[in-house]
């Protein structure tokens, strides 16, 4: 007989912890990746995200199965004209509130996201089903804010208040905008919560090919974007990598192509089995 005394408690298996990035509309992707946890049947001890990443993160971790999850989202993002006849009566209700007469350029992301997204986010972030984590960016101080207490959808809200479309959010005093600008992939948040740091990055291809002509001002103010997330990526890699790193293949998608999840979600498919095949490898690593 090998592998200790007759009788013995089993060895605990390995904690996992993930971690899911921002991209917008290529953060759809996640839903692949969570779909492939359940499948395998593991509960993470932890979840980080940042931007859309902490959206789904913060779903995930409130016990909304990722099946579920690609539900509502196909169902919300099918067609341009489906969601605004859905949603359009909210958002009329909440307009003195999203948008100021001096600032028409940029909404007021919690007030949007109230009226937006699911009442089970509607909740602090201690009751939740797996601890979880939102990246933001003090925009006053210059540094990462891990939030972690409090209502959740405001510490969502914060993590996604891209300034090109966004106001910043407040919070304890803290001036927040998107994470994405000091940590787009929160590996290094989680690493120490588990065994196993599964990280989802979501930025796209940093490989990108020569642009025809000069790009309207909203994809160049994206493209800068893109360029500082990659280069922060790198820089974190550098000092510590995950144990696996997942990379979906969406980088032909631009920042607001939401209404093409169908493609999206297609786009990323090949990461369910890579998910699968790559953790079954951590997992016979691991003690």
């Amino acid at each position: 007989m090998t592998g200790g005394a007759a009788g013995a408690p089993a060895a605990p298996k390995p904690g996992i912890a993930i971690a899911l990035g921002g991209g917008s509309a290529r953060g759809l992707a996640h839903v692949v990746v969570l779909e492939a946890l359940d499948e395998l049947g593991v509960k993470p001890a932890a979840i980080a995200g940042t931007s859309m990443g902490a959206m789904c993160g913060a779903l995930y971790a409130a016990g909304v199965p990722a099946a579920e999850m690609r539900a509502g989202f196909l169902k919300d993002l099918a067609s341009r004209i489906g969601f605004a006849r859905r949603y359009a009566g909210r958002v009329t209700s909440g307009l003195p509130s999203l948008w100021r007469l001096h600032r028409p350029d940029a909404i007021d992301v919690v007030t949007l996201f109230e009226l937006l997204l699911p009442d089970i986010l509607r909740c602090d972030f201690a009751a939740l089903k797996i601890p979880f984590m939102a990246v933001a960016a003090d925009l006053g101080a210059n540094e990462q804010v891990v939030l972690s207490r409090g209502p959740l959808i405001p510490a969502i809200a914060a993590s996604c208040a891209l300034p090109a479309w966004a106001r910043p959010v407040v919070i304890e005093g803290r001036v927040l905008i998107d994470g994405g600008y000091v940590n787009p992939v929160p590996f290094d948040v989680v690493s120490d919560k588990a065994d196993i740091t599964i990280a989802v990055d979501v930025t796209g291809d940093p490989r990108r090919t020569a642009a025809a002509g000069v790009p309207r001002q909203s994809a160049a103010r994206w493209g800068a974007a893109q360029m500082l997330f990659h280069a922060v990526i790198r820089e974190k890699l550098k000092a510590g990598p995950p144990d696996l790193m997942i990379r979906p293949a969406v980088g032909g998608f631009g920042s607001a192509d939401f209404f093409r999840i169908e493609d999206i979600l297609a786009a990323a498919e090949p990461c369910r089995e890579e998910v699968k095949r790559k953790l079954a490898q951590c997992l016979e690593r691991a003690p």
